[in-house]
């Protein structure tokens, strides 16, 4: 273990405890015996290194040897984030700069009786028995430090309570902005949805940075799915050059419930996104769809996990990816299939393009099959643009980046074609477009 894991660590418990040791009777709390478990978790685990076979590909060293301003407080006014409005978007709009929840920057529009959204802190104040139902339900036995972390120093982010048989007609978009203008800033947002009976809500996720200095986002995300409910899903990040991204979503889904999700990795500099999906009831389907463009030194990694427990469900899963320079991909998809779990039907695909010799994607799709009656497929491909394509359409006279740009932009389409937010879907579209083109 190198000297800056030890420090940036030992800094971390440290200032748990300092915090804890001002906090009076809270500390007492059920909420905060969570944090104190997860602490000790954290303490136990340390950061993983390439040793750990979860971490084999994405070495964190880099990541862990900058020292980071944690919820650090920022000037950032409307002035600063309009670039960030996507044109004649309706929706619930939540901005978080640097981890704090900004409601002057914020616009809710759906009505109360749809849904209730708080920050985690108002949310906690309100209401901590209903908060502490469903905070750190779902990942509790998490066995990867970045997650316990998360826990140990949640300090805000969203609760989100949709009542049963309500059907939330706006979108929600949580916008998290690293303001890394001045210095080096960190966040750890934690976000919890809880889902009723028969209801039905569509989310997204934004992250960006501003500013030329590092950012380091510790992101966790548990999303609670009761019986009959649909979500939609989607995350998409456009960070800086410098920006560290660490993600985990966690979901759990009862019976006949709906999961749909959406991953696209557009910039920044290390990105680690995880998935990973309890289907703990019967006819349950739960879709993942990922995109990812890595390019100079820049990393991402997918890990996902589809973890079938009861019989009679289904998951599609679609990922792709085109590195070029020396960029490097990370794709690990895993599917269980429990024991009572008859008649499940699992899908698993990634597809590759490289577009340089110093580039590299590492894949590994895996399969865990306990029950008998079912059915499972995975497979991942790795290659380089189709010369046969790129030959005709030269031949009808397009010129040879338009003709690239072209036929990367189709080899995207069955991702972007499934995200059914127009407005995110439209965007995404252009800047999917710029970039290729660009390049």
């Amino acid at each position: 273990m190198t000297t800056e894991t030890i420090d940036l660590k030992t800094k971390l418990v440290a200032d748990f405890y300092a915090r804890e040791a001002v906090m009076n009777g809270e500390a007492s709390s059920a909420f905060h015996q969570k944090k104190r478990a997860a602490l000790a978790r954290f303490d136990q685990l340390g950061f993983p290194t390439p040793k750990n076979e979860e971490w084999k590909y994405s070495n964190v060293r880099e990541l862990i040897s900058e020292s980071y301003h944690f919820n650090a407080e920022s000037s950032l006014g409307l002035a600063d984030l309009q670039d960030l409005n996507i044109p004649e978007q309706v929706a619930n709009i939540l901005y978080f700069i640097n981890g704090h929840y900004n409601e002057e920057l914020s616009s809710i529009v759906s009505s109360s009786d749809q849904i209730i959204i708080d920050s985690l802190q108002s949310a906690y104040k309100k209401n901590p028995s209903l908060v502490n139902t469903y905070f750190d339900e779902l990942v509790k036995d998490d066995t990867d430090a970045f997650t316990s972390l998360n826990t140990a120093f949640a300090h805000d982010g969203v609760f989100i309570h949709i009542p049963d048989n309500q059907t939330v007609e706006h979108p929600v978009i949580l916008r998290f902005v690293s303001d890394a203008r001045t210095q080096n800033v960190g966040s750890q947002p934690r976000n919890i949805i809880a889902v009723g009976k028969n209801a039905h809500v569509k989310l997204a996720e934004a992250f960006r940075t501003l500013g030329t200095e590092r950012s380091f986002t510790n992101a966790v995300t548990e999303i609670h799915m009761d019986r009959d409910s649909g979500v939609e899903y989607y995350k998409v990040q456009n960070e800086s050059e410098k920006a560290y991204h660490i993600g985990t979503t966690q979901v759990r889904m009862l019976d006949n419930s709906h999961f749909y999700a959406g991953t696209v990795t557009l910039n920044g500099h290390f990105t680690r996104n995880n998935l990973n999906i309890i289907i703990d009831g019967e006819r349950c389907e739960a879709h993942m769809y990922g995109l990812y463009f890595p390019d100079g030194t820049q990393h991402v990694d997918n890990h996902t996990v589809a973890d079938h427990c009861k019989p009679n469900s289904q998951s599609n899963e679609l990922y792709k990816g085109i590195l070029r320079d020396r960029a490097k991909g990370v794709f690990n998809g895993k599917i269980f299939v429990r024991p009572d779990a008859q008649k499940t039907n699992a899908f698993q695909s990634c597809k590759n393009i490289v577009l340089s010799t110093e580039a590299t994607m590492n894949t590994k799709p895996q399969l865990e099959i306990y029950a008998d009656d079912v059915k499972c497929s995975h497979g991942t491909t790795t290659g380089q643009i189709d010369e046969e394509a790129l030959f005709y359409m030269r031949s009808r006279g397009i010129s040879k980046p338009e003709a690239m740009s072209l036929l990367m932009f189709a080899f995207c389409a069955d991702v972007v074609s499934q995200i059914k937010i127009d407005s995110i879907r439209e965007y995404l579209e252009n800047v999917i477009a710029d970039k290729l083109a660009s390049k």
